[in-house]
């Protein structure tokens, strides 16, 4: 496990790429041992307090002004203008590269804000276009903590080109939502002395009190692309890892009544969809066609709550998950793109464990939407003659979604989701029926967390709930319902800079005896392994209930650069999630420590450096150590905007309990690893990410290699695109095939394995109005795996690598497919099993054109293009892909949707 931390990069305020000619590593780090000024200097900029901004706004009396970008309607003139901005990003606490203005006014529905952004070049001034949230060229951004609970702010980006970009801010500026997306306006201008915006906030997109005063935190930022440097309102240093704690504040607010948010946005959509035909297959006639309708709404219920509702959603424009095949076993967790699922989502995140080290267990979560409207669980058993049709998803019949911050600060979540029964319909000579494949199912999530002691002490606790209504037997083999829930709590202390959080989880899941031996011998439980003294398989349990912690304690910032964290999480072994959350393991108690130091301030050929260290642990509850592992990594950005970065990991013990599938546990040979990454100037009309990972298991266990390329060119303001190829090998000596059983001994059947994975991501955005965009991706992707060399695991904890397997005398018989063994070498075939040998090709894209007309009001036009194919695992790469990706077995969906935003 390699652990690469990033601890210099942020995005909100800004990510800030930088390269130059591409230094050693050397020169890396010896520098990270010449910095005994910088710190200094550092600790300097820290010292003195900071002294909080105000600025004071007045309500408007007549017209307000007119949203065109020109700052020339004379109610502009009634309040000051607020400024004298201070360098964030490079130099610290310097004046700022281009000099910034703001005004803001209100009046009982709407907040206007007027930007002048001055710069001593107009004709220089970056215009890039993107999507919106692409945060590209020059902007300028508004933050409000309008809760006042230096908690939660709402973010306003205005790009000089008119794109806008918005965000809920949570956890005190840790965690950036981009999925929340209000309706403002925005116009701006470029004059003789810069460029100017105008925006106007309806109040129904903020959250506030009923009060006769209102005080807002505020905050301010610039970003100058030219320079690649940002400047603050109110300074923050970097060194300080809160963000919405520090606002300055806005005052004058007066009068003003919470909006009731009410909107409803009903959709129409008409689909297309053309396939090969195939004969004889009675549901493969090569087109099929639908037309739905659906509804969204938004309902404040008061002045801080709100019901969101979905009726039969469609998601047909998001984008399709990447291909991948993995041998390992383990889960693999596909990120949300739903955008009921996404807005919001912060409010209903409840980790088992977060770890600056990272790691596996990072991912693991009580709720996982995407448990919601996955593919049915079910697959009806065919004969020869039969053909079936079964849809992809199950569909959502409804959802609910109840969140929001009281001005007390109890923040509540309370998401409810029906997904309907799904059948396969099933064609035997001519004569149709159909087979339940996935039951009615309700999912229910409860979260909510209260803040006291002004914020720096947060509690909170989660309920899921998942039930199920098993109307056929053949369904008895899911979970018939699953609980979980949790408590967690987070207190800061000396400016917020020293933390210490916990959290305590439990699940409950039931069901048929069937249905818990499943789960009992599942690649996360593994209760049937032989070696497994504190494991005991009970076939006649009807329910499992399981359990977890995690304690962890650090400090982030503060006065000087140094930040660490350590803690320890463990799974128990009963401990089950994946019908709601997300899990990769039980059994386990992990421990984890990071500790990094970076320079904020530039010096040298560097505007940022960091060093990073980590180290981890594992054991199982039978107490069997498991993992230790450390790394050293650093990363850093130049002067002339480069980046860079390079890890090194050594595995000292490397134990797996689920590598042999119910077998014992075996392990793995110590290794180590490398990772090098190197970013040139984003600023550039073409820019280059690459990065490599090599890994190496000592007596030539493994060899693991991968490389990966991003290209990103951007021709013109409107116009970029990014082309990412991805190749990686991964060659093991001992790779699981099978379990069997012979002369009543089991054997666990293992091969070398040569594994090739070889992609190419493409990416197109074309911005034609800040409002209207075509969007492309696409992936071709093949991965071919060949196995040789079988043998049978004899020593699974040895002593001597060498000695923990014994090859097997196998006999392949291509007609079948199979390969025949002669385990006691009498010429007659012991046992036998299927060749695993596989060549995967898969090609997936999204043509997707998206104008909104008025503001939350959009037309989607939408093409998306699949195939799949098994190609020859003998037959090379570029070849394969080749006579495989474009052989006509494409699926085409066209796709129309329409919707309307009606605010009451």
């Amino acid at each position: 496990m390699v652990n690469f931390n990033l601890v210099l990069t942020f995005d909100r305020p800004s990510q800030i790429p930088g390269t130059m000619k591409a230094p050693t590593i050397l020169t890396i780090l010896l520098c990270c041992f010449s910095i005994g000024f910088a710190q200094e200097d550092d600790q300097k900029t820290t010292d003195a307090p900071i002294e909080k901004k105000v600025y004071t706004t007045k309500a408007i009396e007549g017209e307000p002004p007119k949203i065109d970008g020109i700052l020339d309607d004379p109610i502009w003139e009634t309040v000051e203008w607020g400024g004298d901005f201070t360098q964030w990003q490079p130099y610290e606490k310097e004046a700022p590269t281009q000099e910034t203005s703001f005004k803001i006014l209100y009046d009982d529905k709407t907040l206007y804000v007027a930007f002048r952004c001055h710069d001593q070049e107009p004709a220089k001034i970056v215009k890039r276009m993107s999507r919106r949230d692409g945060f590209e060229g020059d902007w300028v951004e508004i933050n409000i903590d309008s809760y006042f609970d230096q908690r939660t702010a709402f973010s306003f980006t205005a790009s000089v080109s008119g794109v806008k970009g918005d965000e809920f801010i949570s956890n005190n500026g840790r965690n950036w939502d981009g999925s929340w997306n209000p309706i403002w306006y925005l116009r701006t201008n470029i004059d003789d002395e810069g460029w100017t915006a105008e925006v106007a906030i309806p109040l129904s997109q903020l959250r506030f009190g009923n009060k006769e005063e209102h005080v807002w935190g505020l905050q301010f930022t610039r970003r100058d692309f030219r320079e690649e440097s940002r400047s603050l309102w109110q300074f923050v240093p970097r060194s300080n890892n809160n963000w919405v704690s520090e606002f300055g504040e806005l005052r004058g607010i007066k009068g003003i009544k919470s909006q009731k948010q009410v909107e409803i946005q009903p959709y129409v959509l008409g689909q297309l969809e053309t396939f090969e035909k195939e004969e004889g297959n009675p549901f493969a006639d090569g087109f099929d066609q639908k037309a739905t309708v659906g509804l969204d709404a938004k309902i404040g219920v008061t002045s801080d709550l709100t019901l969101d509702l979905t009726i039969n959603p469609d998601f047909g424009q998001v984008e399709a998950d990447p291909s991948v095949v993995t041998l390992d076993g383990f889960r693999v967790f596909f990120g949300e793109r739903r955008p009921f699922f996404i807005e919001n989502r912060n409010v209903f995140e409840f980790r088992l464990a977060s770890a600056n080290a990272g790691g596996n267990f990072t991912t693991d979560r009580i709720f996982y939407s995407r448990r919601i409207g996955g593919a049915p669980n079910g697959y009806p058993d065919l004969d020869d003659v039969e053909y079936s049709t079964q849809p992809d998803n199950t569909s959502i019949l409804g959802a609910t979604k109840f969140s929001g911050k009281t001005k007390n600060g109890l923040s509540i979540g309370i998401l409810e989701a029906v997904t309907s029964k799904e059948f396969a319909k099933i064609d035997s000579l001519g004569e149709r029926s159909k087979e339940l494949v996935e039951p009615l199912t309700n999912f229910l999530v409860g979260r909510i967390t209260k803040d006291i002691n002004e914020g720096n002490t947060v509690i909170g606790g989660m309920f899921t709930a998942t039930n199920r209504w098993l109307e056929e037997p053949s369904l008895e083999f899911l979970h018939k319902s699953a609980y979980s829930g949790g408590l967690d709590f987070t207190h800061r202390w000396a400016d917020r800079s020293w933390y210490v959080t916990g959290s305590g989880v439990f699940s409950n899941v039931s069901g048929t005896t069937e249905a818990i031996t499943n789960t009992q011998l599942s690649f996360e439980h593994n209760f049937d392994r032989p070696d497994a003294d504190h494991l005991d398989l009970d076939t006649t349990l009807t329910s499992l209930f399981g359990h977890n912690a995690t304690l962890k304690i650090g400090k982030s910032g503060g006065k000087n650069n140094f930040s660490f964290e350590t803690g320890m999480t463990y799974r128990s072994p009963k401990l089950e999630l994946n019908d709601i959350g997300f899990m990769t393991n039980s059994d386990d108690i992990n421990h984890f420590f990071w500790a990094g130091y970076r320079f904020n301030k530039p010096f040298s050929v560097f505007r940022q450096l960091g060093v990073n260290y980590n180290h981890w642990a594992r054991w199982d509850f039978g107490g069997n150590p498991l993992y230790r592992s450390v790394n050293v990594n650093a990363n850093a950005n130049f002067k002339n905007f480069w980046n860079t970065g390079v890890g090194l990991n050594f595995d000292l013990l490397d134990v797996s309990n689920n590598f042999l599938r119910g077998g014992p546990a075996l392990k793995k040979p110590n290794g180590a690893a490398v990772n090098f990454w190197l970013g040139t100037d984003q600023r550039k009309p073409i820019s280059t990410n690459l990065s490599t990972f090599h890994a190496w298991g000592y007596n030539n266990s493994v060899k693991y290699e991968s490389y990966w390329v991003n290209i990103r060119v951007q021709p013109t303001n409107a116009l970029n695109f990014w082309l990412s190829p991805n190749f990686s090998r991964n060659q093991r000596t001992v790779q699981y095939v099978t379990n069997l059983e012979y002369n009543g001994d089991q054997r666990y059947i293992n091969a070398t394995v040569d594994q090739q994975t070889l992609s190419m991501s493409v990416r197109l955005n074309y911005t034609i109005l800040p409002n209207l965009t075509l969007q492309y991706y696409g992936q071709p992707f093949i991965s071919r795996g060949n196995y040789s060399e079988f043998k049978h695991i004899v020593d699974p904890m040895w002593d001597n690598f060498d000695d923990s397997y014994v090859l097997l005398n196998t006999t392949y018989d291509e007609n079948d497919e199979v390969y025949y063994v002669d385990e006691n070498g009498d010429s007659i075939a012991d046992y036998n099993f299927d060749n695993p040998d596989f060549n995967f090709i898969q090609f997936r894209s999204n043509l997707v054109a998206r104008w909104e007309y008025i503001p939350g009001s959009e037309v989607f036009f939408v093409w998306s293009q699949g195939a799949t194919n098994f190609g020859d695992p003998n037959e090379g790469l570029f070849k394969s892909l080749g006579d495989n990706l474009f052989s006509g077995n494409f699926r085409n969906i066209f796709l129309v949707k329409f919707t309307y935003r009606f605010i009451l």
